[in-house]
């Protein structure tokens, strides 16, 4: 049994009527993470769509974290808000896709970075932080 199996969710299942779930990406304190696709804007991009658990304060960090991303989204390092919807009594936030490598993925044990590499580095993960 996979992911979406386990959380009741049917692969290519649509939800809020407009996210078709493609597969899970991950899980956190909060709640799961999907790549989905858009299909109510044209060339229906992929998105990421996050399911929260639900609790009483889920709503409260729903909200809240709704408000911030909208105010985040103007750096093209901070995945722009697209939509926050509810379905079936759980919440859902959709979010621009960022292409990119993961950071585990980048980094290598026993694999030393030149100081530019990590200068680099810094500055791609300060930068928006700076903004945030």
């Amino acid at each position: 049994m996979n992911l979406m199996q386990l959380l009741g969710v049917k692969s290519k299942q649509t939800l809020g009527g407009r996210y078709q779930l493609i597969q899970p990406l991950g899980q956190g304190g909060f709640g799961h993470t999907f790549l989905a696709t858009d299909l109510h804007l044209p060339d229906h991009p992929t998105c990421v769509i996050k399911q929260l658990k639900p609790l009483q304060i889920a709503r409260r960090l729903f909200d809240t974290e709704a408000t911030v991303l909208s105010l985040l989204c103007e750096h093209d390092q901070i995945p722009r808000l697209l939509a926050h919807f509810e379905d079936g009594q759980e919440f859902y936030l959709a979010q621009e896709l960022i292409e990119g490598e993961a950071l585990s993925t980048l980094i290598q044990r026993g694999i030393p970075w030149s100081e530019a590499r990590v200068r680099q580095l810094l500055s791609e993960i300060l930068t928006p932080l700076a903004v945030v």
